[in-house]
C-alpha cells in the first residue's frame, strides 16, 4: 500500500472537493449506483434461499442491504473526523459472507445473524482504529489465502443452485440458462471497452433470464403484484444474546469475513485515490482508516436490522477514471439511488425471481474475478519461496478441513468444529506462518525518544552501534548519519516550533533487510506526507523552503525507497537502505546467525 501512482496530467474535470453540475452528478450517480444495487438484491437472495428462508424474510434482507448501502455510500462521499472517506465509495454486500449467512440461518436463524453480524462489525471498527498496529500480519500473503479459501467455501452453495429449478422442467434448461448467463458477462467484460463493462453482469443475468424463460424457468407472475413503491414487510430478527455454541463456532469465520471484507474497503478506496487527482498523491491513510470505520458502520445498522455485512466495490473508480469526475458530490447522489431503490419493491422482486441457474452463474463469474483479485494481491506483493509455502500449507488445509479429508473425527471435536470451516482453519495457519517468519526474523533494535532536533545524537548513535552490530563499515554508517538527519529536517514542522505542553513521541526501528537495512520512524500524527512533497521536488519546487528541499533531495538519494503512512494517531516513515557499493573495501562483514 504504496503512494498512489496516478500519472501526471491525468484528465480529471472534478476532483474530490469540487463540485459538478448538478445533472451531471445525478447522471453519474445513478450509473454507479446499478452495479451495487445489482449485487445488494443478488447477493442476500442468494445466501437466504440457500437457508430456505421463505420470500417475506428475503425480500426484508434485499431492502436492508438496499438501503444500507445507500446510507453507507453517502458517508462514505463526506468526510468528518474519523467517518467517512472522502471519496466515490460504493458499497455493496460481499460475496465472502455467502456461506457463513448460510450457515448462521440454518444454525440459529436471523437471531443468531444478527448477533453475529454486529459483532464482526465491532471487530471492523477496532480493525479501523488500530491499522497501524497490524499492518505486518494481514499482509497481502495473508489476505490473498483468505480469498482463495472463502472461494472454496461459497462455490459448493453456488452449484447446488444450479439444481434450482421447477420439477418437470426440460432438462436442458438449466445449463443452457446457466452457460448464456457465464458466456454474455465473459464477453463483455473481455471485448467490451468503456462503460459497457460496468454493464456486463446486468446484461449477462438478462440474457441467462430470457434463455431461462423460453424453458418456461422463469416465474414472473409474482412481480406484477408487487406495489411500485413500498416498504417490504418489517421482519426484525431481535439479537441471539444467549452466545451459543454456534456462535462461538461462527465468531471466527464471521471475523475472517471481516477481514475480507476490509480489505476489498481498502483496495477499493486505494484504488479511487490512485485516479481522483490532476497530480500524483501520496495514499492518504487516515481516509483508509475512515473507509474502514464506516464500512463497519454500515455493517453495524445493516446486522441490527437482519441484513449481511457490507463490503465494496471498485465502480467508483471506474467512473472517476473514465469521465474524470472524482467529485464527492457524485458519491453523495450514488447513496441517495440506493437508499430510493429500498423503496421500489417492483424493481426488487424481478430481481429476486431470477431463475437459481442464472444467479449461479453470476456468482460463479464474481468469484472466479475474485480468485484472479486473490492471484494478483499475492503476485504485486512479490512471490518467493516463503510466500508460496505460507500459501500453499494454508490453501490445502483449510481445503482438507472444508471436506473432512484431514482426520475428520478429530476436527469435528476440536473447538467446537470451528477448524471444519475452511476459510477459518486456512486464515489461521497463515497468520500463524506469517507470525513465525516475523518472529524469526534478525533481531529489530528500537530507540524510543522525542520528535525534536536534539533526538539527532542520540539517533545518530543507535544507528551507528546497531550498524557495527551487524558487520556494516564506515561507509554506511555515514549514510545512516545523513538518514537520520534528513528524516529528522522533514519530520519536523518547517518552523521546528513544536508545541512544548505536546510532545510527540519518536520511536525508532532497525533491522537488517538482506545486504541493506531498514529503518522505521513512528512518531505521533502529523500534518504533512513526506511522499508528497518528495513528488513535489521534480516541478514545485518554489513551494518548498530552500532549506526542506535539500532534506528532501539527500532523503530521496541515499534511500532505495521512502514509504510514508500517515494514520490518526501515528506517522509511520519506513525507508531501506542498500549498502554501498563500497561497503566491502570498508570493512562490510556478514550479519552475526540470529
Amino acid at each position: 500500500m504504496g503512494a498512489a501512482a496516478s500519472p501526471e496530467g491525468r484528465r480529471i474535470r472534478f476532483e474530490p472537493e469540487e463540485r459538478p453540475p448538478v445533472p451531471v452528478a445525478l447522471g453519474l450517480g445513478l450509473q454507479v449506483a446499478i452495479t451495487p444495487l445489482f449485487v445488494a438484491i443478488l447477493i442476500p437472495t442468494i445466501a437466504f434461499r440457500a437457508a430456505g428462508a421463505d420470500d417475506g424474510l428475503v425480500s426484508w434482507a434485499v431492502s436492508v442491504s438496499v438501503l444500507f448501502c445507500g446510507l453507507t455510500a453517502a458517508l462514505q462521499a463526506v468526510r468528518f473526523g474519523r467517518v467517512g472517506a472522502g471519496f466515490i465509495i460504493a458499497p455493496a454486500i460481499s460475496a465472502a459472507a455467502i456461506a457463513v449467512t448460510t450457515d448462521a440461518l440454518r444454525s440459529g436463524g436471523p437471531p443468531l445473524l444478527a448477533a453475529l453480524v454486529v459483532s464482526a462489525a465491532a471487530l471492523q471498527l477496532l480493525f479501523s482504529a488500530r491499522l497501524s498496529w497490524l499492518r505486518r500480519v494481514l499482509t497481502p500473503t495473508v489476505s490473498a489465502t483468505v480469498v482463495f479459501l472463502l472461494v472454496v467455501n461459497v462455490m459448493p452453495v453456488v452449484f447446488s443452485m444450479l439444481d434450482d429449478v421447477p420439477e418437470g422442467s426440460p432438462a436442458a434448461g438449466a445449463p443452457a440458462a446457466a452457460l448464456a448467463t457465464v458466456l454474455v458477462i465473459s464477453a463483455i467484460a473481455l471485448k467490451a471497452t468503456g462503460a459497457w463493462r460496468l454493464w456486463a453482469p446486468i446484461v449477462g443475468v438478462i440474457a441467462g433470464s430470457l434463455v431461462a424463460a423460453a424453458f418456461g424457468l422463469y416465474d414472473g407472475t409474482g412481480v406484477a403484484e408487487v406495489a411500485w413503491i413500498a416498504l417490504s414487510s418489517p421482519r426484525w430478527p431481535g439479537l441471539d444474546l444467549e452466545f451459543g455454541p454456534a456462535f462461538w463456532g461462527l465468531l471466527p469465520a464471521f471475523a475472517f469475513v471481516t477481514l475480507v471484507t476490509s480489505m476489498q474497503t481498502i483496495s477499493g478506496n486505494l484504488a479511487i485515490q490512485n485516479v481522483s487527482w490532476r497530480r500524483r498523491r501520496a495514499v492518504d491513510f487516515r481516509s483508509v482508516q475512515n473507509a474502514v470505520a464506516t464500512g463497519g458502520l454500515g455493517s453495524l445498522l445493516a446486522g441490527l436490522a437482519g441484513g449481511m455485512p457490507l463490503s465494496s466495490l471498485q465502480t467508483g473508480a471506474s467512473l472517476a477514471e473514465l469521465t474524470g469526475v472524482a467529485s464527492r458530490v457524485v458519491g453523495i447522489t450514488l447513496g441517495i439511488w440506493l437508499a430510493a431503490f429500498a423503496f421500489a419493491p417492483k424493481a426488487l422482486a424481478l430481481i429476486v425471481s431470477v431463475p437459481g441457474p442464472v444467479l449461479a452463474a453470476y456468482i460463479a463469474v464474481l468469484l472466479a474475478i475474485l480468485f484472479a483479485v486473490g492471484l494478483k494481491l499475492l503476485l504485486n506483493d512479490g512471490f518467493d519461496q516463503r510466500k508460496g509455502l505460507i500459501v500453499g500449507l494454508s490453501f490445502w488445509t483449510g481445503l482438507g478441513f472444508e471436506y473432512d479429508l484431514i482426520f475428520p473425527e478429530l476436527v469435528r471435536d476440536f473447538a467446537g468444529g470451528l477448524l471444519t470451516n475452511g476459510m477459518t482453519s486456512g486464515g489461521i495457519l497463515a497468520v500463524v506462518l506469517t507470525g513465525f517468519t516475523l518472529v524469526t526474523e534478525p533481531r529489530a533494535s528500537r530507540l524510543r525518544t522525542d520528535l525534536e532536533l536534539a533526538a539527532a545524537p542520540r539517533i545518530r548513535d543507535f544507528l551507528t552501534g546497531f550498524a557495527t552490530d551487524n558487520g556494516f563499515g564506515k561507509a554506511m554508517i555515514h549514510r545512516l548519519d545523513a538518514v537520520c538527519e534528513e528524516t529528522l529536517l522533514t519530520l519536523l514542522p518547517p518552523d521546528r516550533a513544536l508545541d512544548r505542553t505536546v510532545r510527540r513521541g519518536l520511536v525508532v526501528t532497525a533491522r537488517r533487510q538482506g545486504a541493506g537495512l531498514a529503518l522505521e520512524f513512528v512518531a505521533a500524527a502529523g500534518s504533512e506526507n513526506v511522499e508528497d512533497r518528495v513528488a513535489l521536488l521534480s516541478d514545485h519546487v518554489d513551494e518548498v523552503s530552500a532549506e526542506r528541499e535539500v532534506s528532501l533531495r539527500i532523503l530521496r538519494h541515499l534511500a532505495s525507497s521512502v514509504r510514508h503512512q500517515q494514520y490518526h494517531d501515528t506517522d509511520i516513515v519506513t525507508i531501506q537502505i542498500e549498502a554501498p557499493r563500497s561497503g566491502a573495501a570498508s570493512g562490510l562483514k556478514p550479519a552475526p546467525a540470529g
